[in-house]
């Protein structure tokens, strides 16, 4: 199946919202329990949440662990039938309590933001709990003391891009672009998580989701590559192929069907 690239948030205490999200087009939408929500909103966003129609396709990001609103959210997600929660600031023990609670049923998405889940990202990936990465870029540059203005966080999501392909998982999903008024930037920043290995982006405003979606296709060079390499393939009939002066072996067949698969989102 296609990758989701975009991760739509929106405030749990405002589910007038809700639909609206989902009708952006986004591939996920997340209802945000976290920093989204004023401490004396949090239950009436759990309530939201557990009344809306859509709640099982959407993706629900708790609150933290060492915050008072964990327990309750973990609840809330076990008893309204959600099946994709983004546990923020993970770590290996947070990940290990939230499959406890919930079950095999929930797909969880992991947080990294934090120079500690960093340094455990290794171990994340490797116990199981975990079905994707994201990356939690604005509070990871606050933990580790770095203002991010460019490039300067890329060899962290550089690794994240390595520990999912190591173990398995699918790409990662880029981190925020917090300007609104920027998407030119944004559509930058879009290609160069791409061009890292990324998959997707979490994005912060409806009017992001369009760039989101589009800068993760494939390009129409790319297409015309993989459509050549599957033709080679299919006319050897399974001895070797050579494409342009260059082997074609397992791998770049394998990326050349990711490609075409990718490709046929946007027909």
């Amino acid at each position: 199946m296609p990758l989701e690239r975009s991760y739509l948030f929106v405030p749990g205490e405002r589910p007038e919202r809700f639909d609206k999200a989902v009708a952006t087009g986004a591939d996920r939408v997340i209802v945000d329990l976290e920093d989204a929500v004023r401490p004396d909103h949090k239950e009436a966003a759990r309530e939201a949440l557990a009344t809306w129609s859509g709640r099982t396709e959407a993706v629900v990001r708790i609150n933290g662990m060492d915050s008072p609103w964990f327990e309750g959210d973990v609840a809330t997600v076990g008893r309204t039938g959600v099946t994709r929660v983004m546990v923020p600031k993970a770590e290996p023990e947070v990940l290990r309590v939230v499959r406890r609670e919930l079950g095999s049923g929930v797909e969880i998405i992991a947080l990294i933001e934090s120079v500690a889940g960093l340094m455990q990202s290794t171990q994340i990936c490797a116990d199981g709990e975990v079905g994707r990465l994201a990356f939690g870029n604005l509070d990871f540059s606050l933990d580790a003391g770095i203002d991010e203005t460019d490039r300067e966080l890329d060899p962290v999501r550089l690794r994240l891009v390595l520990e999912s392909r190591y173990a398995r998982l699918p790409p990662p999903i880029d981190g925020v672009f917090p300007s609104l008024a920027d998407p030119t930037a944004l559509a930058l920043r879009v290609a160069r998580a791409k061009a890292l290995g990324f998959g997707g982006k979490l994005c912060i405003h409806p009017g992001q989701v369009e760039s989101v979606n589009l800068g993760f296709l494939p390009g129409a060079d790319e297409l015309a590559w993989a459509e050549r390499v599957i033709a080679a393939v299919e006319e050897a009939g399974g001895g070797a192929v050579s494409l342009d002066g260059k082997m074609v072996d397992r791998p770049v067949v394998e990326r050349a069907r990711v490609l075409l698969v990718g490709g046929r989102r946007a027909t």
